[in-house]
């Protein structure tokens, strides 16, 4: 599977200069010319690492990436900026960059970064689950919601990956008995919707987020 890099940066011809080298080198990219839209698709999307500018429209680099690690985000993340200065680069290793790199660059130098990123943070990403402002550690067992831990059930925590793994179907009762309680001979249909609804409690206490909705006639997906 191919590791997937999203690039911020708001030259245009930068931009599709950096695409064009990583596509090259055999990995999928997702620009953008600002940071609107960037956390719906690190939501959406199994994103490995980000490439940052600093020099953004709307809201700084550094800020922006300051934000998504306050809400759990947790992709490797290389500042490619003009600021320069040593308080600048210590500004963005504080802010939560894994790597920082001056302009004008080296693409060669770049694309090693890179390499050596993704190699040391690769084995740790795949030990998360993410979904909008929910993580899973899937080694820990632990759920975190916008950063507060929520504790679940094994079954329900079982659940919720499902969910989360298959975040682009529609999950059918059947399925969730057979891939969750690894079994649909014993259970009932209602035996799903009493978890989904108990799992919704949990998440969602307030009723104001709707990570999960009901399928009419079919079953279960994320919103």
């Amino acid at each position: 599977m191919k590791q997937t890099i999203l690039i911020i940066e708001d030259e245009e011809d930068l931009l599709e200069l950096l695409e064009y080298n990583l596509q090259k080198e055999g990995y999928e990219t997702l620009g953008f010319l600002n940071t609107k839209n960037v956390e719906k698709c690190l939501q959406e999307e199994p994103i490995d690492l980000l490439i940052v500018d600093r020099n953004l429209p709307g809201m700084e680099g550094s800020e922006f990436v300051k934000t998504l690690r306050e809400k759990g985000f947790s992709q490797a993340v290389i500042f490619v900026t003009a600021k320069d200065s040593d308080a600048h680069i210590e500004e963005g290793f504080l802010r939560g960059g894994d790597d920082y790199l001056t302009k004008p660059y080296n693409m060669r130098e770049l694309l090693l970064r890179i390499k050596a990123i993704l190699a040391r943070t690769a084995p740790y990403q795949q030990k998360t689950l993410s979904y909008r402002d929910l993580i899973l550690d899937l080694e820990a067992h632990t759920l975190h919601v916008n950063t507060k831990e929520v504790e679940l059930t094994k079954l329900e925590f079982d659940l919720l990956r499902t969910l989360i793994e298959n975040k682009s179907s529609v999950l059918s009762r059947e399925f969730l008995l057979e891939h969750v309680w690894k079994s649909d001979d014993f259970f009932q249909d209602k035996t799903v919707n009493v978890a989904i609804n108990r799992l919704k409690g949990k998440i969602d206490p307030s009723k104001e987020k709707e990570y999960i909705k009901s399928v009419w006639g079919v079953g279960y997906s994320l919103c």
